[in-house]
């Protein structure tokens, strides 16, 4: 079973779990509309647009708002199951999407903790953080470096004054997309670190 596939099936069991109000990373969202956001990733292709173009916005806030108020198992269901499955492209397009959105369920719970180190994991989500990463610290003014613990890095911002960033790689990725619930540690310049840390990392 490849990332995407196993990160989908944990993330409806804990959603199951919790139901459809418990808290996400992806404030205000909860389960509910969380769930609601992937089931029409995957079935309505013209809300796709409102996710980066404001002006299509509203429309994609309407069909995802229309899909939350669906029955919780309903919704479930949908996420559960997608409407086309081909292994390599599931990788492509959802493992990083489905491991950052069950991360976003359960960081959000009290008392929560990173999970016991996976070298398959860590592999697929290596591979995936170096173009998430360049892209979201492309407006750094310094140089930022991820660096994982056993040395290896990716440079996400070519610069001087350079931030180092390490953590292990699922620490890191949660990083580049933009979550702040994450383990890791800064060094460098005080003020260069205190810019990088402000940064805004949205996708």
């Amino acid at each position: 079973m490849g990332l995407a596939r196993s990160e989908r099936k944990a993330l409806v069991e804990l959603m199951t779990e919790l139901g459809p109000e418990a808290p996400t990373l992806c404030s205000p969202w909860l389960t509910r509309d969380l769930a609601a956001h992937l089931a029409i990733r995957e079935r309505r292709p013209d809300t796709a647009p409102g996710i980066l173009v404001p002006a299509f916005a509203k429309w994609t806030e309407k069909v995802q708002d229309d899909y939350a108020h669906k029955a919780w198992s309903e919704l479930l269901d949908l996420v559960r199951t997608p409407p086309f499955w081909i292994q390599p492209v599931d990788e492509l397009i959802n493992a990083g999407e489905y491991f950052v959105h069950h991360e976003d369920v359960r960081r959000a719970q009290p008392d929560w903790e990173p999970r016991p180190y996976d070298a398959s994991r860590e592999r697929t989500l290596w591979k995936l953080l170096p173009i998430t990463a360049r892209m979201t610290y492309r407006s750094s003014p310094v140089g930022v470096t991820l660096v994982r613990p056993d040395g290896d890095h990716v440079v996400a911002k070519q610069g001087a004054n350079g931030v180092v960033i390490t953590g292990e790689v699922t620490e890191l990725v949660m990083l580049a997309f933009g979550r702040d619930q994450v383990r890791v540690e800064y060094s460098g310049d005080p003020d260069a670190v205190a810019r990088v840390r402000s940064l805004n990392r949205s996708v």
